[in-house]
């Protein structure tokens, strides 16, 4: 990395290169430093000697010299090529020309699957677009990408060792909406550089999100002109140019909708108010701290050959700053902040070897331990590095794992919108903040008083503000392998280990006891398809996805059908056409549709020749029920799925 920091670039060539399965392997010596994106199909590559198998957006680096094969198979192979040069500038060091004479930093061969992959792949699409054009500053642009490519490797390559999970795709599309929002962004364009369809896609981001890909793009570009109206005076044109839409009186429209006001009057009157309530990059900047700042690299432009409106302005501007009294009122509340936290920064504890929260304290209280003598925080492992957090929170914001904090009979002071309608919580959540859509609204969560905030990984951005906010842990989505190891990791983190124990052996016995009656009277070797119905979208899925497959695959022990085990293993999923319905289909189906009955399917000319539903051995249920897949959900999702398959033998 640091030798890096003193490289120059040299663009020689992009390419974006398709190999059918009859092309005959590409062999040739490299004349330059390479980077290789897998984009579709595969591919056996050999680089010096070394055979790759390739896989779906994997990424190749070699140097100048090597020799490299390519073999496309049956399906082809489509990638994305880069050469390019980099040398260390003149004024580097003899120390570090020494170190890179050893280390060849630009001519390392390696193999990397990136854990934010779409991230990846637009970068190489931009600069293969930027690389194509005749414009002359072009090539420019083309090389700053290479240089945010280059960063991008380094720091996931840094960061897998640790964190070495796929990313989540509801993940993906949110950080493809926030970085490029302002784009002609579609379903279909989500589709195609996720390698998810239509339908799969939508549907899992609205279970993990409650809403919709376009919906939350909406939010976004809302929200970015909220922003913009409040820190700059741009024009509504230069606004709705900017995140997206060409259209001002389109937006204006769109704006009163969402937010009850014009824009006009929205930033008149937030210019009134001392909370700005609706944008939080100003309420955060001002009443928490200031932003990070952007940083740029610098390089000298080094030569290279490649081969080959009339609208009216809509002047909005107010002339309004925020008054005296509001900046003193937000400087009181960053000091009262700095005096409450120093509290808490003043007690020290160590972290556990595993990264779990330690649980010393319990066992000074169970010696009598005084509690004006105990620590009052504790130092747990996260993804984003080690976190001080109160031993006994009593004060927390979740915008995730509700169901594993309810379980361990805790009740947070604020969640998201999605949890509160979540119908396996929802009584016991009917009295918590709604904190909005997503993982809440950071002036919301920033009025709660928290005193630890626990989210996923799922809204990066929003992350890195929380921290100024209290105590949070992120804890990466999915990233537990059994309900055991979620709760009893909370359990820990929360100092309920004594609740979680007891919540799992109450939960062994009920998913044991369910199983048992199902497995007397359902023969074990029977095969269960977990699917989808939604419009004219057919899908199926594994064991990671919801819909009933966590009960049927993980408690209750059944296997899909055999010729389709393999697909839903990996990648889980699958879209479907009614053609090759019957392949997927096993002696019992859990459908999760928003349109049919038993009826309705008997009718159909496809579904209706099904084993499943001749014999009726189909479970018909809701997105609003399937959706969810906490450890509470799960365990009553077993029992309902149980007393379904043993009524179907009465």
């Amino acid at each position: 990395m640091l030798l890096w920091n003193h490289a120059y670039c040299k663009i020689f060539d992009v390419r974006r290169v398709i190999l059918r399965a009859e092309h005959s392997p590409r062999s040739y010596v490299v004349p330059a430093s390479l980077l290789i994106l897998s984009v579709r199909g595969s591919a056996q590559i050999m680089l010096n000697g070394t055979a790759h198998s390739t896989r779906r957006f994997q990424v190749f680096h070699t140097g100048k010299g090597s020799n490299l094969t390519i073999e496309p198979e049956a399906e082809g192979y489509e990638y994305y090529a880069v050469y390019y040069k980099a040398t260390l500038s003149p004024g580097t060091s003899q120390t570090l020309k020494d170190v890179a004479s050893q280390l060849r930093p630009f001519d390392t061969t390696y193999s990397l699957l990136p854990s934010d992959p779409v991230m990846m792949y637009r970068l190489f699409t931009d600069m293969y677009e930027e690389w194509e054009k005749a414009d002359p500053v072009a090539p420019l642009r083309a090389k700053s990408l290479l240089l945010q490519l280059i960063s991008e490797l380094l720091n996931q390559m840094q960061t897998q060792g640790t964190r070495s999970h796929k990313r989540d795709l509801a993940a993906q599309i949110i950080t493809i909406i926030q970085t490029r929002y302002a784009d002609a962004i579609t379903l279909e364009s989500l589709s195609e550089s996720l390698n998810y369809s239509v339908a799969h896609l939508s549907s899992y981001f609205k279970s993990r999100t409650g809403l919709s890909p376009i919906d939350y793009l909406i939010k976004v570009r809302i929200d970015k002109a909220a922003a913009l109206l409040l820190e700059t005076d741009a024009t509504l044109k230069e606004i709705a140019s900017s995140i997206g839409y060409q259209d001002p009186f389109y937006l204006g429209r769109l704006f009163k909708k969402y937010k009850g006001v014009s824009p006009s009057h929205y930033r008149a009157q937030q210019a009134k108010r001392p909370g700005l309530e609706d944008c939080p990059s100003t309420t955060m900047r001002l009443s928490i701290g200031p932003p990070k700042p952007l940083r740029y690299t610098g390089i000298d432009d080094n030569d290279y050959q490649p081969d080959r409106d009339g609208e009216d302005e809509i002047n909005m501007y107010s002339g309004s700053r925020p008054s005296t009294a509001i900046v003193l009122l937000f400087s009181l509340m960053l000091l009262l902040s700095a005096c409450g936290t120093g509290n808490v920064a003043n007690n020290t504890s160590a972290a556990n070897e595993n990264g779990t929260a330690s649980t010393g304290t319990n066992q000074e209280q169970a010696a009598g331990t005084s509690t004006s003598e105990q620590p009052q925080t504790k130092t747990v492992s996260t993804v984003t590095g080690d976190v001080k957090v109160p031993v006994y929170p009593k004060r927390i914001v979740a915008g995730e794992y509700l169901g594993s904090l309810i379980a361990l009979g805790v009740t947070p002071v604020g969640t998201s919108s999605h949890h509160i309608i979540n119908p396996y919580l929802n009584d016991v959540l009917k009295d918590v903040e709604d904190l909005g859509d997503g993982n809440g609204n950071l002036e919301k969560i920033a009025s709660m008083e928290s005193d630890l905030i626990i989210m996923d990984d799922t809204y990066a951005e929003m992350n890195e503000q929380l921290v100024k906010i209290a105590p949070t842990v992120i804890v990466p989505y999915a990233s537990f392998k059994s309900v055991h190891e979620e709760i009893t990791y909370f359990g820990e983190l929360l100092g309920k280990e004594t609740e979680a124990a007891s919540w799992l052996a109450e939960y062994d016995r009920r998913t044991a006891a369910a199983k048992e009656k199902v497995l007397n009277v359902i023969p074990a070797d029977s095969t269960f398809s977990i699917l989808e119905y939604m419009g004219k979208d057919i899908s199926t899925v594994g064991s990671n996805y919801g819909k009933g497959g966590q009960p049927i695959y993980n408690v209750l022990g059944f296997k899909p059908p055999a010729a389709v085990m393999a697909e839903l293993q990996d990648p889980g999923w699958a879209s479907l056409s009614a053609e090759v319905l019957p392949k997927y289909a096993g002696d019992y189906i859990i459908l999760t549709t928003d349109n049919q009955t038993m009826d309705t399917l008997k009718a159909d000319p496809i579904w209706g020749g099904l084993d499943a539903v001749k014999n009726d051995h189909v479970y018909i249920w809701g997105a609003d029920r399937s959706w969810y897949w906490d450890p509470i959900a799960i365990l009553i999702q077993t029992e309902e799925l149980a007393d379904w398959l043993v009524q179907t033998k009465q």
